[in-house]
């Protein structure tokens, strides 16, 4: 079993630094469409066999050192009673958007592994037969929430954060009933094999840090600190504000997962050493040639400085124009140009 990505959370010493991406599994790579065929994402999902095809798929083009979940943030709004679909440009788009205080309370309670079942099987095909950790995935309450309240959602999420300033008591119920029930999901993908979780705040950064630490944070904690209790591994992930990374360290995780907008080794110290990293790549460089992705990653590799502790990735996931033998040639150099370092570090 290739543990790197297990050690490094922990802040062991690893033999390279462990390497997987965001987004790996899917439009990036030439195979995807054809398993995909014309179903959609949902219909893939409902079938474990196909959709842990995909999750593998990434295996087939280089050497990754974890399967991240084939699956999408707004699963869980199946398990609360909503339907969902996916449309070009907008993403996933709910038949009963949150409009008002009073729609909170149609929110169906429910246990993922009924309602989603189909998640837990593929992950459970996965775990018996990869080598590499699965790794599963929840949204935090605030990013799944913009998906959810009624509006036209733009970059600024204003429909979401008017909802929440306007309606702070139906926001606490509403970022509340999910920071339950995507706790519960996450240990769930735990229990059927999942070696680590990480935690998507994708919207976050819409946010400034003192309607994050009001708003966002409180609920995103309790996911962690209930993951923590059940001694799940976490990531961290949020994005687009490096203005929240005091307090984003302060919501917990086992890592913190950074973008590109911060250097590593900034983001680190504020982290502090004793946490793990993941991160930061900028995914536009796997769409801009060999050269330019090579001297990103060893400026990465540069600010990580050997300290164990570090897992490489983008700092966002990859993008549809990401070339696959340019993501090779990364992965490569990262477990190459790091190999002695880690051996150093288990000395």
């Amino acid at each position: 079993m290739n543990d790197r990505m297990l050690r490094a959370l922990r802040g062991q010493p690893v033999d390279a630094t462990p390497v997987w991406f965001m987004r790996q599994a899917g439009r990036s790579l030439p195979r995807y469409r054809e398993l995909r065929a014309d179903a959609g994402m949902f219909e893939v999902l409902r079938d474990p066999e196909a959709a842990a095809a995909i999750t593998a798929l990434p295996l087939e083009y280089f050497p990754v050192d974890a399967l991240v979940l084939y699956n999408d943030i707004s699963t869980s709004f199946f398990g609360a009673g909503l339907h969902v679909e996916i449309h070009p440009g907008l993403g996933p788009v709910v038949d009963r958007p949150i409009e008002r205080p009073e729609d909170v309370a149609a929110l169906r309670r429910h246990d993922p592994r009924v309602t989603m079942d189909y998640i837990m099987d593929q992950i459970r095909l996965l775990a018996a037969r990869e080598r590499v950790p699965i790794l599963g995935f929840v949204s935090a309450p605030f990013t799944l929430c913009t998906y959810l309240v009624k509006g036209a959602r733009a970059r600024n999420v204003e429909e979401t954060k008017a909802f929440m300033w306007r309606w702070p008591d139906a926001w606490d119920r509403l970022a509340g009933f999910w920071a339950d029930h995507l706790a519960e999901f996450a240990v769930a993908q735990a229990e059927a094999g999942a070696g680590a979780v990480q935690v998507f705040d994708s919207w976050a950064g819409a946010l400034s840090p003192a309607d994050y630490e009001r708003f966002a944070m409180p609920y995103t904690r309790r996911i962690l600190e209930r993951l923590a209790h059940e001694r799940v591994p976490t990531i961290h992930f949020t994005t687009g504000n490096p203005a929240l990374l005091p307090l984003v360290a302060r919501a917990g995780g086992d890592a913190v997962g950074v973008d590109w907008r911060v250097p590593l080794d900034e983001a680190w110290a504020t982290v502090g050493h004793e946490r793990a990293i993941q991160g930061n790549l900028d995914p536009a460089l796997f769409a801009a040639g060999e050269d330019a992705a090579l001297q990103g990653a060893a400026d990465v590799l540069a600010r990580a400085a050997g300290r164990p502790g570090h897992i490489f990735n983008v700092g966002h996931g990859l993008t549809p124009g990401a070339d696959p033998a340019v993501i090779r040639s990364v992965v490569d150099f990262v477990h190459e140009s790091t190999a002695m370092i880690g051996m150093e570090g288990g000395a």
